[in-house]
């Protein structure tokens, strides 16, 4: 992208990574986020980060989110438990997802290379909504 392209959407989009945080729950939902999460993150999608260091408050970790270009939340279940950690660590503007909200079951989800497509298929479609491309 150059700056002309830049200036005309209104955004750098290089000035910070996109950081995706997921639920790694003991459930298969959690794998699955976990799992999606780090497809994500190989197919340079954005970049996997701790969500512990969120509910830490570890402060490298807080100023590195702080800074991030856009934010991803993965949840395996309707907890919500990733989305509440960076709700409560102060951060609202977000983009988040459910995988139990896709159609995935809680206790019944084998974990496949197609389950993990499909989650990372909608994660990408989250990313790219509202960002330059």
């Amino acid at each position: 992208m150059n700056e002309e392209t830049e200036n005309k959407c209104g955004c750098s989009c290089s000035a910070a990574p996109t950081l995706i945080f997921s639920c790694s729950g003991a459930a298969d939902v959690g794998e699955l986020s976990d799992r999606a999460a780090r497809q994500l993150t190989r197919d340079g999608k954005g970049k996997m980060f701790c969500l512990a260091g969120i509910g830490g408050r570890v402060s490298g970790i807080m100023k590195s989110t702080e800074a991030a270009e856009s934010i991803l939340a993965i949840d395996g279940c309707p907890l919500h438990c990733a989305k509440k950690c960076l709700e409560q660590a102060g951060f609202q503007n977000f983009k988040h997802i459910e995988v139990t909200a896709l159609g995935f079951t809680k206790g019944k989800t084998p974990i496949t290379d197609e389950a993990v497509s499909n989650v990372v298929a909608v994660a990408e479609n989250h990313l790219n909504q509202g960002t330059c491309s």
